[in-house]
C-alpha cells in the first residue's frame, strides 16, 4: 500500500483486551494526519486467571485440577501395579482364574488382616498369601523425598538407640538430656513424640496430687497440640498462673533440671507451668504426618510386630479402631514382606528367590525416579540461540544454549548483591545531594552482605560512615547471601552443639563471624575452605571448590532409600566437610530457595569481573561481546537487520507466566491480521497496563493499596455527604478532604504559610489544591504533589518549588520551622516519604526522568512485547499511561465516549443533569463509566498512536524549557500552543473539532472482536520410554473441566402431583392415581370406549359435560382433577450442616423438621443455629448421644452416569432387566453449544451439548455439531451457538433486518454495531445475549434489549444471524461457520 506520510499502529496493551489504532502521521504541514481503523480485541481471561495475575498470585487456575489429575494417576498406577501382580500370581500358579481374592461370606470383614498377621509366624493356603500381597500392595508406606517433602509436615525422627536406651532404663527424654549437659555436652538429640508423652504424662500425674484443682483432665486436652506459646498463654488465661522465669546461669541446665525434679518432687506452680509448657512445644514440634509416621515405627521395632500384626492387635482391642492414615515406613512394608515370605517359602514351593525378586522390586514395591523437571528451566537470553530442526517431517525452530542458573547458586547470590550495590545511593538529608557508593564502600558492604540474609538501611549506614543520621539511603533494605546465610546458620548451631558459646552471627559484623567458625572449626579438624567462594577462579576448578561443591551437594540431592531418605546425604556431608553425623544432619536440613534467575552461570562468570568494577549492566554485556537487549542496537544495525513479514506465535508454555503468553500471543495475532490487511506499519507505539509492567509482587502491594483506597473513599464520601452537605462528591472533593486530614497534626494548618483552615472554609474558594513542585517544571500530578494553601499564596509561588518559595519569601530562619514542620508529619506517618521529599526539593534538584522511571521496560512482559514487535518494525516506542492521560485532555476526548453512548441512555431516563459547586452543570450517565465500554482501549490507542517521541522527552525534562537554546524549548514551539485560558496544550494531529468527529466516526463503526473457544481438545503426544528408544501416543487433553467434583447418589421417592383428566389419561396413567375407587371408575369409562383416552375423557365425554358418578344416587362423583403418585429418580449428595445448607432439599422428613426447629429456636439466624456444632450439636436422638453431623440433600436434576455399578467381586449388578444399574453421577457442568434445527413440520427444535459430550464426539471421531441430528425424521440443521458467538438481531423500531444489507461491508457496520450481540450463556431454551460493546455483565431490567438480550423460547431464532468478526473487527463470515 503506497502511502508517503508515517503510517502508525497504536496498541493499548491490558490484560484481557487489546485496543488498537492505525493512522497516518502527518510529517510536515502540507500533510494532513487521519485515521485509518479502530478495534478492541478482547481476550477474555477467566475470573480467576485475571485475579490471581492482578495480585501477583503465581499459583495458576489449573493447579486445583492438577492436584486431581495427580490423585487420579496415582489411583491408576495403584490399578497397574495390582493387575500386574495379579498376573504375575496366575501366570505362576499361585491363583486360577476362579480365585476369589476378596473376603467373602459372613464375618470374613477383617479375615485378610488375621491371615496376613498369621503369615509372619505360621502358614497360609497360596490363595491366601495372594489375598496378603494384593493388601500389601494397596498401602506400601511413606517413601522419603527430600525435595518433595513440605515444612508442615514436620521431620522425620531417626533416633531408635536413645529411644532403645530410655526403654532398657526407664528414664525420661529429660532425664537422658541432663546426663548429656552434666557430662559438659551441648548436643541435644531429636526424641520421638510418643517418649515426649510419656514425660509429660508421668509429671502430670506426678504433680497433680498437689495441684488436682489445676493439672485437670479437661485442662490437658485444652493444652494438646499448642505450641509452648499458647500452652503459656492458655495458663495465664485460665488461671493467671506465669511460667516461672529461668534465671539460672544456665538457662538450658535450669530448664533440664526442673524437668528431672518434676518427676520426684514438688515443684512450685510456676515451674510446674514452665515445665509443662516446655515439653507440650517440644510434642507439638515433633508432631505432623512425618513425626506419627516415626512414632508407629519405633513402636513396631519395641513391640516385635509387623505392619500387619500391628494393625490386627488394633482390631482386636477395639472393631471399631480407624485404619485410616495409619502410615508407615516403606522400609517396614518391606521388612514384613520379607518376613512372611521368608515363612511362606517353607511351606509352598512354588515362591521361589526369582518370583520374590519380581513381586518385590518390579511389581509391588517399584517406584520410579521423579521425572527430571530439568527441560522446563529457561534457557539464558544472552547464550543461547535458535535453530532450525525437522520433527515429523515439520521445520520447527528450536532454542539451544545454556540454561539459567538457579538463584540459590554461590555464583547468582554474589552477582546479585553487586547488582544492587552499584544502584545504591547516598543522599545527605540537609543538602538533598546524593552520589553512588565508592568502589571501597561497596568492597566493605559486599563483604558484610556475603555471610548476611540481608541488611537494614540503618545496618548499611552504621556500617560505612560515622554521620549515618545524616544520611538516607534509596533501599530499605538490602538483600544479601541467602545461601552463605543458611548455611552459616547451620554453622552457629554446630557450634552450639559442640559445646561452645552460643552466639547470634545475625547481629555480629561479617569479620568477627569468618573469624569464630574458622577457629572453632578447625580445633574441632573440620575444613574450612568450604566457608569462602571465589567467583573469579577460572575453568573447571571453579565447580571443585569445597563451597560450591557443598552447596551443589544440598542443592541437587533429591533422596535415598533409607527411612529418613538422607543417609547417603549425611555420608557425602561427612566426607566433604569432616562434620560428624549429628552435625551433618544439621546442614541436611537446609533448603535452598527453589527458583531461578535469568542469566547462566556462563554469562554471569563473564559479566562479574566488570560488574565489579562498577560498569553498568548493558555496558559490561557489551564488552564482554554480548548485546542484552535487542532495542539497544546502533542506527545500522537497525538499518542491516531483516525483519519479518509477519510475527511467529510463541510455542507453548515458552515463557514463564501463562497468562502473559496468552496476552502476548493475542498482541501477535492482532498486529498480524493488521498487516495482512492494510501493510506493514512503519511504526508501533505501545502502552501496557499498569499490572504489565509491574512484577508480581509490585502487582500484589498495588492491588492492597487500591482496595484500601477504595475503601477509605467510600468513607470519605459518606462523611462529605453527611458533614459538609455536598450532594454530588467528585474525586477532586475526596482529593481535598485527604489531604485536609493530612495536616491534623500540624493544627489543621498550610504547609507553606502556616494559615489555619477552618472546616467550613475547605471547600470555599480561598484555598486551593497545591501542585508542590509546579506542573510547569514537573509532570506529576500524583497525591505524593499536592497539598492545600491560600489561593493568594499559591499565585504568589506560581512556578517554584514548595521549598524555593518559602525561603525566598521568608528566609533562612522560617525555613528551619518548615523543615520541622515536614519532618514531623513525616515521622508520624500523616505524609509519604515521597511527599516529603517533594516539599523539601530545590529548583535544581528537580529529577529529569520522571517519565522514564515509568517508561521502564525492565519488567519481562513489557520487554518480551517490545522485542517482539521489533521483529517486525524498525521503531517500537513504549509510552505511559501519564502521557495518554494528558493528550486525552488536551485533545478533547475525555467526553467522547459518554458522548457516543449519551442518546441510548437518555432514551430511557438514566442520564442526570448536575451542578457543581460553582454552578457548571455536569452532563452523567447514570452507574456509569467509561469503561462499561470496550471501545475506550480504541480511544485510548488512538491517542497513543499519536503520542510522538517528543512528546514524552518534552514532559520528560520540563524543568529544562526555560532554557531557550534547549531542545525542550524547541518542542514547546512546535508542538505546543495556549488555550484561551492561556494554558499549554499539545497540537492535536487534526484541528480538534475534525479530530474529535473523525474519532467519534471511526469508533461508532468499531465492532469489538472477542476471542471464542472454539477447541474442544488439544492434541499431545506423549512420548513412552521404552529399551529400544521410544514409543509415541497421541492423547487428546479436553480443554476444561469435563463435570463438577460432585459426585451424586440416586434414590427413588414418591411425587404426588394433582392432575386433571383429559386425553393423556392412558392405562398407565389411570394406574397412577391415588383413589382406588377413581381409579376403577376411570378405567371402566376408558374401557367403554376401547381404550381411547381422547373419545373417553374429552369433548362430550369430558367430565364437566359427563360426569363419573360413583354412587346410585349421583351424589358422589369423579372429580375433574385428581391425584396421582408415582416414583421419580433423584440425585442426592451427602453435605455437612452448616449455615448455607438449604434445608428445603433435605430428602429425610424428619431431619428437615428438626433442622427447621432449629432455625426458629434461633430467630431463623442459620449463623447462630448452625455455626458451632461442636458445642451446641443438633441431636437426632439425645438420649442415646446421636447427633446429627451430615445429611442427604437433592443435587442437580441433569446428570451423567460415571460408572455401573459392582460387587465387592468386581461383577456388574444387574438389575431384575438385566441392565447394569449406573452409579456415581455427575454434573457435566458448562454447554458447550446449542445446535438449532427446524424439524418436518416447520417448527424450531434445539439440541443442548455439553462439553462432556462434545468431548466425548471428539474422541470418538465424531463432529463436535451434528449436523445430520434426527435427519431421517426430517430434521434440517440451521446453526450453532456458543458462548462469544456474534449475532446481529433484527430491530423492528428503526425497520433493521440483518438478512436485507451486506453485513460484511465495512460502510454498514455503524447499522450493524447497535443490534450486535455476542452468547453470554446458555441453557435449555434460556439463552442471555450480552451486546458486543459492553465489559458489565449484569442484567438490569431497564436496560433490556439494549445492553443484554434473553431468548426464553425458540421462537424468533430463525431471524437472527450468525457472523464471524475476525481479530482486527471485520465479518467475515455470515452464517454457520
Amino acid at each position: 500500500m503506497n502511502h508517503t506520510m508515517k503510517r502508525i499502529l497504536g496498541l493499548d496493551l491490558g490484560t484481557n483486551s487489546i485496543g488498537w489504532a492505525l493512522v497516518d502521521e502527518a510529517e510536515n504541514k502540507e500533510e494532513q494526519s487521519s485515521i485509518i481503523r479502530l478495534g478492541v480485541r478482547v481476550n477474555p481471561l477467566t475470573v480467576d486467571e485475571q485475579k490471581n495475575f492482578e495480585q501477583g498470585k503465581s499459583i495458576t487456575t489449573n493447579a486445583y485440577r492438577r492436584l486431581k489429575r495427580c490423585m487420579r494417576r496415582n489411583l491408576q498406577r495403584y490399578k497397574l501395579r495390582r493387575k500386574n501382580l495379579i498376573n504375575c500370581l496366575l501366570s505362576n500358579g499361585i491363583i486360577q482364574e476362579t480365585t476369589f481374592l476378596c473376603e467373602s461370606g459372613n464375618r470374613t470383614t477383617f479375615e485378610t488382616y488375621r491371615l496376613r498377621a498369621k503369615a509372619v509366624t505360621d502358614e497360609i493356603s497360596l490363595e491366601e498369601f495372594a489375598r496378603v500381597l494384593l493388601m500389601i500392595n494397596k498401602k506400601r508406606g511413606y517413601k522419603s523425598s527430600r525435595k518433595a517433602k513440605s515444612a508442615d509436615e514436620g521431620q522425620l525422627i531417626d533416633g531408635m538407640t536413645i529411644a532403645k536406651q530410655l526403654y532398657d532404663e526407664n528414664i525420661t527424654p529429660g532425664q537422658f538430656v541432663l546426663s548429656l549437659l552434666n557430662e559438659g555436652k551441648k548436643y541435644i538429640p531429636d526424641f520421638y513424640r510418643s517418649d515426649l508423652q510419656s514425660e509429660l504424662d508421668r509429671i502430670w500425674k506426678y504433680q497433680r496430687q498437689f495441684y488436682a484443682d489445676i493439672l485437670t483432665d479437661d485442662f490437658k486436652e485444652q493444652l494438646k497440640g499448642k505450641s509452648k506459646q499458647n500452652s503459656s498463654k492458655i495458663f495465664l488465661g485460665k488461671y493467671q498462673i506465669y511460667t516461672a522465669d529461668n534465671k539460672g546461669k544456665d538457662k538450658r541446665l535450669q530448664a533440664y533440671r526442673w524437668r528431672v525434679e518434676a518427676l520426684s518432687k514438688q515443684l512450685t506452680i510456676e515451674e510446674v507451668a514452665f515445665v509443662i509448657c516446655e515439653i507440650n512445644g517440644l510434642i507439638n514440634n515433633s508432631s505432623g504426618y512425618l513425626g506419627s509416621i516415626s512414632d508407629r515405627s519405633k513402636d513396631l521395632v519395641f513391640n516385635k510386630q509387623t505392619v500387619g500384626q500391628a494393625l490386627m492387635n488394633g482390631l482386636i482391642k477395639d472393631p471399631h479402631y480407624s485404619l485410616k492414615n495409619q502410615v508407615y515406613y516403606r522400609q517396614d512394608y518391606m521388612d514384613e514382606f520379607e518376613a512372611i515370605w521368608e515363612t511362606q517359602a517353607k511351606y509352598h514351593s512354588e515362591l521361589t528367590p526369582e518370583l520374590k525378586k519380581e513381586v518385590r522390586d518390579i511389581i509391588i514395591f517399584y517406584q520410579r525416579p521423579l521425572k527430571s523437571q530439568k527441560g522446563l528451566i529457561g534457557y539464558c537470553e544472552l547464550e543461547n540461540s535458535q535453530i532450525e530442526i525437522e520433527v515429523d517431517g515439520k521445520m520447527k525452530m528450536k532454542t539451544i544454549g545454556s540454561r539459567v542458573c538457579p538463584k540459590s547458586s554461590p555464583l547468582f547470590q554474589e552477582f546479585k548483591i553487586w547488582q544492587i550495590l552499584n544502584n545504591i545511593k547516598v543522599t545527605e538529608k540537609s543538602t538533598g545531594a546524593c552520589r553512588y557508593l565508592e568502589q571501597e564502600e561497596k568492597d566493605i558492604l559486599f563483604f558484610e552482605l556475603s555471610v548476611k540474609d540481608k541488611l537494614s538501611k540503618l545496618d548499611v549506614l552504621k556500617c560505612l560512615f560515622k554521620n549515618y543520621k545524616e544520611l538516607d539511603l534509596n533501599f530499605k533494605e538490602i538483600e544479601g547471601n541467602r545461601t552463605q546465610s543458611l548455611l552459616f546458620k547451620a554453622y552457629q548451631d554446630i557450634i552450639a552443639m559442640t559445646g561452645h558459646k552460643e552466639y547470634d552471627f545475625s547481629k555480629m559484623s561479617a569479620h568477627d563471624v569468618i573469624k569464630i567458625v574458622t577457629d572453632i572449626f578447625t580445633g574441632l579438624g573440620y575444613r574450612t575452605d568450604m566457608l569462602n567462594f571465589d567467583s573469579s577462579i577460572e575453568g573447571h576448578d571453579f565447580d571443585k571448590q569445597p563451597m560450591y561443591l557443598l552447596w551443589h551437594l544440598l542443592y541437587s540431592y533429591e533422596g535415598d532409600k533409607s527411612n529418613t531418605g538422607i543417609d547417603s546425604l549425611l555420608a557425602k556431608i561427612e566426607e566433604l566437610t569432616g562434620l560428624e553425623r549429628e552435625y551433618a544432619k544439621r546442614l541436611a536440613n537446609i533448603t535452598f530457595q527453589p527458583d531461578y534467575g535469568n542469566l547462566s552461570a556462563k554469562a554471569i562468570r563473564k559479566i562479574l569481573p566488570l560488574i565489579k568494577k562498577g560498569t553498568e549492566f548493558s555496558s559490561a554485556c557489551k564488552n564482554v561481546g554480548y548485546n542484552h537487549s535487542k532495542r539497544s542496537q546502533t542506527r545500522e544495525e537497525l538499518e542491516d537487520k531483516v525483519y519479518k513479514d509477519h510475527l511467529d506465535i510463541l510455542p507453548r508454555n515458552s515463557l514463564r507466566n501463562p497468562v502473559v503468553e496468552k496476552i502476548l500471543n493475542q498482541m501477535i495475532n492482532l498486529v498480524n491480521s493488521v498487516i495482512d490487511t492494510y501493510g506493514k506499519p512503519d511504526e508501533i507505539r505501545l502502552e501496557l497496563a499498569r499490572e504489565l509492567k509491574k512484577s508480581a509482587k509490585e502487582r500484589e502491594e498495588m492491588m492492597n493499596s487500591i482496595n484500601k483506597a477504595r475503601a477509605e473513599h467510600e468513607k470519605y464520601r459518606e462523611i462529605l455527604q453527611k458533614e459538609f452537605g455536598i450532594s454530588n462528591v467528585s474525586r477532586n472533593d475526596i482529593i481535598r478532604y485527604k489531604l485536609y486530614l493530612e495536616l491534623k497534626d500540624n493544627g489543621y494548618k498550610t504547609l507553606y504559610s502556616n494559615t489555619y483552615i477552618p472546616q467550613e472554609k475547605l471547600f470555599s474558594k480561598e484555598f486551593d489544591i497545591e501542585h508542590i513542585i509546579p506542573q510547569a517544571r514537573l509532570f506529576n500530578d500524583s497525591f505524593s504533589n499536592k497539598t492545600l494553601e491560600s489561593r493568594s499564596v499559591n499565585i504568589e509561588k506560581s512556578n517554584q518549588t514548595a521549598y524555593d518559595y518559602v525561603l525566598n519569601k521568608y528566609g533562612v530562619k522560617d525555613i528551619e520551622d518548615y523543615k520541622i514542620r515536614i519532618e514531623n508529619l513525616y515521622k508520624t506517618n500523616a505524609i509519604s516519604k515521597t511527599k516529603r521529599n517533594n516539599l523539601l526539593m530545590r529548583s535544581t534538584d528537580i529529577p529529569d526522568d520522571f517519565i522514564k522511571r515509568d517508561l521502564r521496560t525492565t519488567q519481562y512482559i513489557a520487554r518480551k512485547a517490545c522485542e517482539i514487535l521489533e521483529d517486525v518494525v524498525k521503531f517500537v516506542l513504549p509510552t505511559t499511561g501519564l502521557i495518554t492521560d494528558r493528550l486525552r485532555e488536551d485533545w478533547q476526548l475525555v467526553d467522547v465516549m459518554q458522548e457516543l453512548n449519551w442518546e441510548k441512555y437518555d432514551k430511557l431516563g438514566l442520564t442526570e443533569v448536575l451542578e457543581d459547586k460553582d454552578g457548571r452543570k455536569l452532563y452523567r450517565i447514570k452507574e456509569w463509566t467509561k469503561r462499561n465500554d470496550h471501545r475506550h482501549h480504541a480511544m485510548d490507542a488512538l491517542t497513543i498512536a499519536f503520542t510522538k517521541e517528543s512528546f514524552i522527552q518534552y514532559l520528560n525534562n520540563l524543568n529544562a524549557k526555560s532554557d531557550k537554546s534547549s531542545s525542550i524549548y524547541g518542542i514547546e514551539q512546535k508542538e505546543l500552543y495556549r488555550d484561551k485560558h492561556g494554558k499549554l496544550r499539545f497540537v492535536p494531529p487534526m484541528p480538534l473539532d475534525i479530530f474529535r468527529m473523525e474519532a467519534k466516526y471511526h469508533l461508532e463503526n468499531t465492532l469489538v472482536s472477542i476471542k471464542a473457544k472454539n477447541k474442544v481438545v488439544t492434541q499431545n503426544t506423549n512420548k513412552i520410554k521404552l529399551k529400544n528408544g521410544f514409543k509415541k501416543k497421541v492423547q487428546l487433553t479436553p480443554r476444561g473441566q469435563l463435570h463438577n467434583e460432585t459426585i451424586y447418589g440416586s434414590m427413588k421417592r414418591y411425587v404426588t402431583k394433582e392432575e386433571k383428566i383429559g386425553a393423556g389419561f392412558t392405562v398407565e396413567r389411570i394406574a397412577k392415581v391415588a383413589n382406588q375407587k377413581y381409579r376403577e371408575a376411570l378405567l371402566k369409562r376408558l374401557f367403554e370406549w376401547n381404550g381411547d383416552p381422547k373419545r373417553a375423557f374429552t369433548g362430550k365425554n369430558s367430565l364437566e359435560k359427563n360426569p363419573i358418578y360413583l354412587d346410585e344416587l349421583r351424589t358422589w362423583r369423579v372429580p375433574v382433577k385428581v391425584k396421582t403418585v408415582e416414583q421419580e429418580t433423584i440425585y442426592t449428595v451427602r453435605k455437612a450442616i452448616d449455615p448455607d445448607l438449604k434445608i428445603d432439599k433435605i430428602v429425610d422428613g424428619r431431619i428437615r423438621q428438626i433442622l427447621q426447629e432449629r432455625l426458629k429456636e434461633f430467630g431463623g439466624d442459620a449463623k447462630k443455629a448452625f455455626g458451632n456444632l461442636d458445642e451446641n450439636p443438633v441431636w437426632l436422638n439425645k438420649e442415646k448421644g446421636i447427633v446429627i453431623k451430615r445429611v442427604t440433600i437433592t443435587g442437580a436434576s441433569s446428570v451423567t452416569p460415571l460408572h455401573d455399578k459392582k460387587d465387592h467381586r468386581g461383577q456388574y449388578m444387574l438389575e431384575s432387566t438385566g441392565r447394569k444399574q449406573p452409579v456415581d453421577f455427575v454434573n457435566t457442568g458448562n454447554n458447550h453449544h446449542v445446535a438449532i434445527y427446524r424439524d418436518g413440520k416447520g417448527n424450531l427444535q434445539e439440541k443442548v451439548v455439553s462439553f462432556y459430550e462434545a468431548t466425548s464426539r471428539v474422541a470418538l471421531g465424531l463432529p463436535i455439531i451434528d449436523k445430520a441430528y434426527k435427519s431421517s425424521e426430517g430434521w434440517n440443521f440451521l446453526f450453532s451457538m456458543k458462548q462469544n458467538e456474534y449475532f446481529v438481531f433484527p430491530n423492528e423500531e428503526i425497520g433493521f433486518n440483518p438478512s436485507e444489507i451486506d453485513l460484511t461491508d465495512a460502510e454498514n457496520y455503524a447499522l450493524i454495531s447497535p443490534n450486535l450481540f455476542r452468547v453470554q450463556k446458555l441453557t435449555s431454551k434460556d439463552y442471555v445475549f450480552r451486546h458486543h460493546l459492553e465489559t458489565i455483565v449484569d442484567d438490569k431490567k431497564e436496560l433490556h434489549g439494549i445492553t443484554w438480550k434473553r431468548l426464553s423460547s425458540l421462537n424468533n431464532l430463525d431471524k437472527i444471524v450468525k457472523v464471524r468478526v475476525n481479530h482486527i473487527g471485520q465479518i467475515v463470515f455470515v452464517g454457520e461457520y
